[in-house]
């Protein structure tokens, strides 16, 4: 048995929603301004290195484009959830809003698979550093 909900029940993750998707529209950009500079690099001087760098961007970015579509499609739930509520049709709303919470959690988990690639890639430049300094 579930509890009625009511139309402040999906306005709470507006403002939730809206916040990560401003993190994830400032990580797009973010690595919009990397991929730029990175292809001016490559022009100039065309490696491997450089390469690795743009496959991990790409996979980062898809997976950043992913999470924005993920995020997006629960608000867009979250306002549906509404208008069903408010025409009434209560049992459909609840199911629905059940959707938006599944695609919010997808959207984090791909978040959290995004953020340790991130954080491997960023673990090679350090040690790439650190075997520069010894040298």
């Amino acid at each position: 048995m579930h509890e009625e909900i009511t139309l402040t029940t999906p306005a709470l993750l507006f403002s939730a929603i809206s916040l990560i998707m401003l993190a994830y529209t400032n990580r797009f950009l973010g690595y919009a301004t990397l991929i730029r500079n990175l292809h001016e690099k490559f022009k100039v001087n065309p490696n491997d290195v450089l390469l690795g760098q743009i496959d991990n961007l790409r996979k980062r970015l898809y997976l950043t484009k992913y999470m924005q579509i993920l995020g997006v499609s629960s608000l867009f739930l979250c306002v549906v959830t509404m208008f069903l509520i408010f025409v009434g049709s209560s049992i459909l709303a609840v199911w629905i809003f059940g959707l938006a919470l599944l695609l919010l959690i997808a959207s984090l988990g791909v978040s959290i698979h995004e953020i340790l690639i991130s954080v491997k890639a960023l673990n090679l430049h350090l040690g790439d550093m650190e075997i520069n300094r010894r040298s």
